[in-house]
């Protein structure tokens, strides 16, 4: 058996625990086909005659799951294995891609179909986000919390930077269908890797369901920097995922060369994030909150760009850009949240943050659609933009964004009530 470094220097890295080279391969695996995701499912709706309706449709539909059942997800990583959890979710996720790929291939795909298989990768990301939240603080020490969040993202980021040009050259040669079906292979091949990580239970607490919800529910309300934080981030993502997400491959299969030049976009942004990881590798700013939501703010860039119908040698660095600054957001908020929650909440606290952030994205992707009929794809992005923008400030204006800081070595919990990730000899 292999455990994690009995004497974790800060400097050390997180790749000397076994647990955590085996975590980091599953997620390359995993990332390895996501790349190709968003692009296959939006060119599949494009493909049976789909316009912003239906994919809205379908985008609302793969994320309500997620809504709905994200407090039950947070529940179990707070009560059962999370690698277990992990394991299941991927398996779940594999199953529905494999079986969208099918219906595409065959010609029997439709709105309804397509969205009947996102409703269950949502529901198997439900079980994956809070169990992924909290798996990363029991495996490294809390010393090695930022690296080890950074280098997690750092090879997915990597992968992801070819991913969509590949997955646009692959959608627009062949269709959707192989590359949706890639993902699905990817999904499974993470989950067999995840069987042999074994991660603790958290240490049971007194009193049933409702009672753990309540308890979460007290904990998320007093902690005024982690809601304020999850309001100004719903508002951030709805805006972001309705105006790239939904709007993006329409607004580039009209104004730019189609699935190869939103490949292209997807790839810049891509850069972005890959850019911003190696940041993190090397930045350890000490105000991590006020960190991490300026840089989130740069989401707004490219929105605007496109919304200005910029030339594509313009919008792919505003794209860039935008890519740098939601790792260097993502890396600084999940160490901030990982340093100041303690290890038995994290799961409750993450799917409260999680629900928070995503309850406005079926709305956003809904009224994007219905707004899409009435208003110029343009005016819409700029609406979007402006969103991300004023969320921003009004986050930036909370006092507690700035009590938020890194803590001293010396400050930091030791490994989370004695638990320890494990990978089998």
């Amino acid at each position: 058996m292999e455990t994690a470094d009995a004497s974790p220097t800060p400097n050390s890295s997180p790749f000397r625990v076994a647990a955590f080279r085996r975590f980091v391969s599953a997620n390359l695996i995993s990332a390895t086909g996501s790349a190709m995701a968003p692009l296959a499912l939006a060119y599949s709706v494009i493909e049976q005659g789909g316009g912003a309706g239906s994919l809205g449709l379908v985008l609302a539909t793969n994320t309500i799951p997620t809504i709905v059942f994200l407090l039950a997800g947070g529940l179990f990583a707070d009560r059962l294995s999370r690698s277990r959890l992990l394991f299941v979710g991927n398996l779940l996720a594999a199953g529905a891609q494999g079986a969208l790929a099918v219906t595409v291939a065959t010609g029997h795909a439709t709105t309804v179909s397509i969205a009947a298989c996102g409703f269950v990768s949502g529901t198997a990301a439900s079980f994956i986000v809070p169990a992924a939240q909290g798996a990363v603080a029991q495996i490294v020490p809390h010393q090695q919390l930022q690296q080890a969040n950074a280098l997690l993202r750092l090879p997915g980021n990597a992968v992801k930077v070819l991913g969509p040009v590949v997955g646009g050259v692959v959608v627009a040669a062949s269709g959707a269908a192989w590359a949706l079906a890639w993902d699905a292979v990817t999904f499974a091949a993470a989950a067999v890797l995840l069987l042999g990580l074994r991660l603790d239970a958290p240490l049971a607490t007194p009193g049933g369901v409702l009672s753990d919800l309540r308890a979460g529910w007290a904990g998320f309300w007093a902690r005024t920097w982690l809601w304020t934080y999850t309001v100004a981030g719903s508002v951030l993502v709805a805006a972001w995922l309705a105006g790239f997400q939904l709007l993006g491959p329409l607004v580039a299969a009209r104004q730019y060369a189609g699935a190869r030049d939103w490949g292209l976009i997807q790839a810049a942004f891509t850069c972005g994030l890959l850019a911003g990881t190696l940041v993190c590798l090397r930045w350890k700013p000490y105000r991590l909150l006020t960190v991490a939501v300026c840089a989130g703010g740069a989401l707004a860039f490219p929105l605007a760009a496109m919304a200005c119908t910029l030339p594509l040698p313009l919008v792919l660095p505003t794209t860039a850009l935008a890519g740098v600054g939601l790792d260097i957001a993502i890396v600084a908020w999940t160490t901030a949240f990982q340093q100041r929650v303690p290890q038995a909440e994290q799961g409750r606290m993450s799917a409260y943050n999680g629900v928070g952030e995503r309850l406005a994205i079926p709305v956003g992707y809904l009224v994007t659609a219905l707004a899409a009929h009435s208003w110029s794809g343009q005016a819409v992005l700029l609406t979007c933009a402006g969103m991300i923008a004023v969320a921003t400030v009004l986050n930036l204006c909370v006092p507690d964004v700035y009590r938020i800081n890194r803590l001293a070595p010396e400050d930091q919990p030791q490994a989370a009530d004695g638990q320890r990730a494990v990978e089998q000899a």
